[in-house]
Order: C-alpha cells, then structure tokens, then sequence
C-alpha cells in the first residue's frame, strides 16, 4: 500500500512562519555554485584575500583546492589563533531522551527503527549532570529525540534549570521551536541552540524525511533565526556531510550561518561537521566520498571565510583527526562523551543515536590540549 507524503515545503499548522527571505537567497546561490568551474586562479585570489565572497568560498571548497590545504591550513591556523588564542573550550553532550516522531533514513533514533527508548526522570537527569560536572566540565549540551509528545518544551526547560545550578554554559540541540518556547528556554538558562539542517538539497531532503515534522524544509531552515528572536545568545550550524553532495551543502551551510551573521551582528555563531556515522540496525551508514581530507577542506573554508565562528570537532572523528585539528581550524572538541540517554553516572537508559570513534574521558582530552601546547578552556562566560 503506497503512503502519501506531506509536501516538505508546507508548514504544519502549529509551526511559526516568520518574516525572512534568507531561504530564497541560500537556495538561489546554491543552484548557481558549480564547484566544477572553480579554478586554480580562483583559489589563488581566494587566499591572497582579508575577506571572502560568496564566490572565493565556494572557490575553498571546490576540486580544485585540494592542492592547496596546507596554504588554506596555514592561513586558517593564524585567522584562528587571531580571533580564539590558544583556547580550546570542552563541553559533553547529555542525552536526556530519544524518543522521536520521525523517520529519517540516517538516524538511529529513527521512529521506525526497533531500539530501546528511554528517557531521564528529573531525578535521574540530576545525578547525570552531578557526575559530568565533577570532571570539571562547565559547558553541557542538553539532547533529545524530536518527539514533542515525549520531550515536551517543559521537560526540556526544566532540564536546562537543572543544567544550570551546575553549568556556565548549556546549549540545546532538540526538535526547531517556535520563537516564543526559544525565549522560555532562554529563560529557564539556555543559551545556545544547535539545529542541523542535514541537507540543503529540497529534493534529497524529501528523500531522506519520510515523515514527521522534520518534513517541513522550511520550518527547520529557520529554527537558528526564531532561536535569536526568542533571545539565545548563539546558534550553530551544519549540515550532515555525506547524505547530499557535501560540497554545495558546506557552501549552503557557510552562507546560511553568514547571513544570519549579518542580520544579527551580536548572535555567536557555530559550525559543526558531522559526518554520517553507522547506528544500531544499520552498520553500514557511511558517508559518501566524505574523507578526513574532505572534511578538513571544509573546516578550512568555514574558517576562512568566517574567522570569528567557533567550530566544533566532535567524537565522529577518530582521536587523532581531533587532535589535529584543533588550534588549527577547531576551536571546541567534546570530551567523556555518551550517546546513549544518560550513561554517565548509571547505565543507559536508553540506546544511542550513533557510533562513536573517540572515547577519551574528560582527563585524556585536557592532557592532549596541553600537549599540544593549547589551553583547555572550561568557562568562558560567567552568569551574574
């Protein structure tokens, strides 16, 4: 029997429109980047610049800048040190759920796919947030599944009050919100939200988003800009590199985190770059023709062409990327990392979103910062 699926780009009655065209201006330079046509000449004028265009990005990440990544490297090393020292901030991510309501082919915590769910009671999310901060940590990342029924605005908010009797910092990476729930979950001690949009492409999008909200195109595109309007003091971006061609979703990712820059000259603003990783029912998701060379060319133009954005290198990666990308282009890296629903102080709860490939604790993680002659950064904000 043949399903009939929701147009992705049609907002669920419930769901805030907002006034932007930045959807418009990303997806028209998208359809006109042809990386192809990128030369050496081009990339060459692209590096002997102070501030790049549009067309010097899309430039870093074309075939033919493959030759110079050490040029971009040494370039993008001295715009890093420059705008962060010789700070590495660490952070943990805390899965409070991973309960979801959609099925999107990539993920392991799709709604169709058979594994066991769970989800903190406050009590137990306490104790979890206890055990991270006596590492040391100062910075949480506060996840769940896109179920609203199950992770609801209130849940997530009293989990972020929690998370801030013992944190600086604490960022959310949930389901896109309306504007109004962004300004509740500022109020309860949020302040950063992280919303990948995991493909620019509308056609591949609707491919890989059978169902659910996460449908709706549009919706999620703007999640960063009612993230702003709603008071959050930053947003991140990225797109999950080996589901499209990851060169035009690098370059819609960069452009849609630049112009937003622009719209709100005081948002901080992220990049992460994730790459698709195996998940529990599906060991052989894997990004395609997305190499470690690849995602460095791309973090090498995310920090060209934005030298102020932080950019974060997650357990994805191997140990060793990690280490040698930071100071380089990164400027955050996670540490005692769990990807299952709590984990830190008891046994999961619940089953994990993905793979990891770096397992180092809190302690391993800050003797390689050093090593590396780097400063290991817990706090970078204090709230009065």
């Amino acid at each position: 029997m043949s399903i009939k699926r929701t147009d992705p780009m049609v907002y669920h009655k419930e769901m805030e429109m907002i006034p932007s065209d930045l959807l418009d201006k990303v997806l028209k330079h998208v359809d006109n980047y042809d990386y192809f046509n990128d030369t050496k000449r081009d990339v060459e004028q692209a590096l002997s610049k102070e501030q790049l265009s549009f067309k010097d990005f899309g430039a870093l990440l074309s075939p033919a800048a493959t030759p110079y990544l050490e040029e971009m490297a040494k370039k993008a090393g001295s715009e890093t040190k420059k705008h962060f020292g010789n700070n590495i901030c660490l952070f943990t991510p805390l899965y409070i759920a991973n309960y979801c309501e959609n099925n999107c082919v990539y993920c392991g915590f799709n709604c169709k796919n058979k594994i066991r769910r769970g989800k903190l009671s406050m009590a137990e999310m306490d104790q979890e947030l206890k055990t991270i901060a006596k590492t040391g940590l100062k910075e949480i990342l506060i996840l769940t599944g896109e179920s609203r029924h199950h992770s609801g605005v209130e849940y997530i908010g009293a989990g972020v009050k929690l998370a801030s009797k013992y944190f600086s910092t604490v960022g959310i990476e949930i389901y896109p919100l309306n504007s109004d729930e962004y300004a509740y979950l500022r109020k309860c001690g949020a302040d950063f939200v992280s919303v990948y949009q995991e493909t620019y492409n509308c056609i591949k999008y609707e491919q890989v988003h059978l169902s659910g909200p996460k449908r709706v195109f549009p919706y999620r595109f703007y999640a960063q800009e009612r993230a702003l309007m709603g008071g959050m003091r930053g947003v991140s971006f990225g797109a999950l590199l080996g589901l499209d061609d990851f060169r035009k979703d690098a370059f819609a990712t960069g452009l849609h985190a630049y112009l937003i820059q622009q719209k709100y000259p005081h948002a901080e603003i992220g990049f992460s770059t994730p790459r698709i990783r195996p998940f529990i029912n599906n060991a052989d998701n894997n990004p395609n023709d997305v190499h470690e060379r690849q995602l460095l060319q791309v973090m090498l133009a995310y920090r060209l062409f934005m030298p102020y954005a932080g950019i974060t290198i997650s357990t994805r990666e191997r140990a060793g990327f990690r280490d040698h990308v930071i100071g380089m282009v990164a400027t955050k890296i996670s540490a005692g990392v769990r990807v299952g629903v709590g984990g830190h102080e008891q046994e999961d709860k619940g089953d994990e979103q993905f793979e990891i490939s770096d397992p180092r604790s809190v302690p391993a993680v800050h003797q390689m910062i050093l090593a590396r002659g780097l400063q290991p950064v817990y706090s970078d904000y204090i709230r009065v």
